[in-house]
């Protein structure tokens, strides 16, 4: 039979699967303390900067990140398109704006939102 990757490795699966093919980041760095320690790493969509960490208590897992953006109709049909089996984003239309809540695979929300013209 197959071995079956560690967590790290699924982890780290995850996260590119998510994150750079599904989202469309790339990354810019990471780094380790060493072999077999968790990573922290920054990662880049356009002007869009986000970190990410592995490290116990850098984050409560089920955090919440509001990302503003302009066209949101453009990113929502972009990912759509890739058809991602973990990801079928909707926009809800809201009374301040539009928003579009995906769920990373660690439990975290991405709250991509492009406010209402006022």
């Amino acid at each position: 039979s197959t071995p079956k990757p560690s967590s790290a490795a699924s982890d780290v699966y995850k996260r590119q699967e998510f994150y750079f093919d599904f989202l469309g980041f790339s990354g810019d760095w990471e780094h380790r303390f060493g072999d077999n320690f968790p990573v922290y790493l920054q990662v880049r969509r356009s002007s869009l900067i986000l970190h990410l960490s592995e490290h116990h208590g850098d984050a409560t897992p089920g955090s919440a990140i509001f990302i503003p953006i302009d066209d949101i109709d453009s990113l929502h049909a972009e990912l759509l398109a890739k058809d991602y089996k973990n990801a079928k984003p909707g926009v809800q239309d809201l009374p301040w704006g539009r928003m579009m809540d995906i769920t990373d695979p660690f439990g975290n929300h991405l709250r991509f939102c492009q406010q209402a013209k006022g």
